[in-house]
């Protein structure tokens, strides 16, 4: 597994960004080939301190080998949750150290654990109090000293997230921080193509049905002709963790 380093600490905590800064970036890279973009935002600090957040999912290599290209020190934080399924741990080191990668496990308060989840089976009745200790929580914490956050969300992958903005702020914290989205207008098709020409290694769940990967106990496999993330949190009225509101998808 690749080296952990401690994230840097922000000393400035003035106001991030504000709707007008989301609306020039987008304008300003419209059209323009996603690994520029990125290249451009994290070299030159577009973004002021940027993480990428990474489920280790079924598509995640295809952004953390884009970024990997241009800043192998970037923190990828990853929200080890005590409930993923074993082939997502495995594939997250074999990720991190094939891309050298630099890994930051995000792990959840264990007073908020012990006193809000002792039996571990809070996702059986409360899948949203699981994810706000588990996810919401601990990447709030860490968020703390950054300007933004790279996503891999795509417009393709749920109703909700179609139409779904390369830049747009984070309307879940209240402090002005940037959300990037370099794949929102990517498809299936050139997602596989990216994984056919640098031959990158799949999540060896997805064979077995899962286009979409969190938790191990609110994921299912996905029936043919229904949407990547129809397998998550089956059963219920909720279709994200948390950490991604409906509120950050305004479109430019």
């Amino acid at each position: 597994m690749g080296k952990e380093v401690r994230i840097r600490d922000r000393i400035d905590v003035s106001p991030r960004f504000v709707e007008s800064d989301a609306i020039r970036l987008n304008n300003m890279f419209r059209g323009r080939d996603t690994a520029e973009m990125l290249e451009s935002v994290i070299r030159d600090q577009l973004a002021g301190d940027v993480a990428l957040v990474s489920s280790f999912g079924a598509e995640s290599a295809v952004l953390l080998h884009l970024v990997s290209q241009v800043d192998r020190s970037l923190p990828v934080l990853f929200l080890e949750t005590g409930k993923h399924f074993p082939e997502t741990l495995a594939y997250r080191d074999e990720l991190t150290d094939r891309l050298r990668l630099n890994l930051i496990n995000l792990t959840p308060d264990p007073d908020e654990l012990a006193a809000k989840d002792e039996s571990g089976l809070r996702w059986s009745y409360d899948p949203d109090g699981c994810c706000d200790i588990r996810k919401v929580r601990p990447l709030a914490r860490a968020m703390e000293r950054f300007d933004a956050s790279i996503t891999g969300r795509k417009g393709f992958q749920s109703a909700t997230r179609r139409g779904l903005p390369r830049f747009e702020i984070d309307a879940s914290d209240g402090e002005g921080r940037l959300k990037i989205n370099p794949l929102a207008d990517w498809d299936t098709a050139r997602i596989e193509d990216y994984f056919e020409r640098h031959d990158l290694p799949r999540h060896p769940l997805v064979a077995e049905g899962y286009p979409s990967i969190g938790c191990a106990p609110c994921t299912n496999k996905v029936r043919p002709g229904e949407d990547p993330r129809s397998g998550r949190w089956s059963g219920w009225d909720k279709t994200e963790c948390g950490i991604h509101s409906d509120g950050d998808q305004a479109v430019f």
